[in-house]
């Protein structure tokens, strides 16, 4: 009888459990109108949905996710949701054109986040934009393990200077992309040789790459060209993104699922001129392969985003707006 009982309480458990991680309750924060002016010693990422929009039933469990794996990592970044067609003006206030809209709220700076709706995604993008905008790598053990993390490794070396505050600049822009780190001379590998500090270079693709203002024009339009790798494999969100580099794509289109001569070849050949020709075509071009059903569906990103994110342009999307 007592163990009968006892096995009751039990489901009973569960489901409460099962139901508070499904709800995300106690780790999702409903927000109201008391939001705007309760959340300015916090740091929060915010869902701004609305009730009848697709898009963001579709993102709720995920959100719910997002909002548990923070608070069981100990993240500082308070995770909640707000009804913005109850909370219009806030919402309006907040730079919100489309439902949903994801923000990570830092201090008087609200930052958009336009990648894949996916947990991990997600999770990564409020992590780094919620930390240092610099990071300092203080030695070689710690570069070598940031280098082993990172595909894509911006670092500025030197002391102060212009070049540094221009960096600063930027990373407060692109923070929402890539991570910003910064170190002495000493701290670089020893096959790295700077022509001049103080220098802003870009480790990638097995080697690196150093920022000269005089071939690569402005630090920022540099930056997000060089942002990703000399070969991809590209998906929806990427190609979009791409455009925004001003570099001229060259992609292999092809069935991933396929594995005949004709389609190894072609992403051989795109691969091949990646590597081979680097020193030639890193400015001016970004290579990789795309399945087929992917390049269809991109077809379509441009409607989907005014779908999704009403009118908001992509030069919004990618500066951090003040509050």
């Amino acid at each position: 009888m007592a163990a009968a009982g006892a096995r009751r309480w039990w489901f009973l458990w569960a489901a409460v459990v099962a139901h508070a991680v499904a709800s995300g309750a106690g780790f999702v924060e409903d927000l109201d109108e008391s939001f705007k002016e309760n959340r300015k010693d916090d740091i929060w990422l915010v869902d701004f949905y609305a009730p009848w929009c697709g898009h963001c039933k579709k993102l709720e469990p995920v959100w719910n996710e997002v909002g548990i794996e923070m608070k069981n990592m100990g993240s500082p970044v308070k995770v909640g949701k707000m009804d913005a067609t109850s909370f219009s003006s806030i919402a309006s206030e907040f730079g919100v054109r489309g439902y949903p809209t994801i923000k990570l709220l830092k201090g008087d700076l609200a930052y958009n986040y336009r990648g894949p709706r996916t947990k991990d995604d997600i999770i990564e993008f409020a992590n780094r934009v919620a930390g240092p905008l610099i990071r300092p790598l203080p030695s070689q053990h710690m570069f070598e393990h940031v280098q082993k993390r990172h595909r894509v490794l911006f670092v500025y070396v030197g002391g102060e200077s212009p070049l540094k505050e221009k960096y600063i600049e930027v990373a407060s822009e692109l923070i929402v992309y890539t991570y910003f780190f910064s170190a002495s001379e000493d701290v670089l590998p020893e096959y790295v040789t700077l022509p001049e500090l103080p220098a802003v270079v870009v480790f990638k693709d097995g080697t690196y790459f150093v920022y000269d203002e005089y071939e690569d024009g402005d630090l920022s339009s540099w930056i997000n060209r060089e942002r990703f790798q000399g070969y991809l494999n590209v998906d929806g969100f990427t190609l979009y993104e791409l455009g925004d580099t001003g570099k001229l794509v060259a992609i292999a289109v092809i069935d991933d699922k396929n594995s005949s001569v004709e389609h190894t070849r072609l992403k051989s050949i795109i691969q091949e001129v990646a590597r081979d020709y680097r020193d030639h075509f890193h400015r001016d071009f970004q290579f990789g392969h795309m399945d087929g059903n992917d390049y269809i569906n991109s077809l379509l990103m441009e409607h989907r985003v005014v779908m999704d994110f009403c009118n908001e342009s992509r030069e919004s999307s990618m500066m951090p707006s003040l509050l």
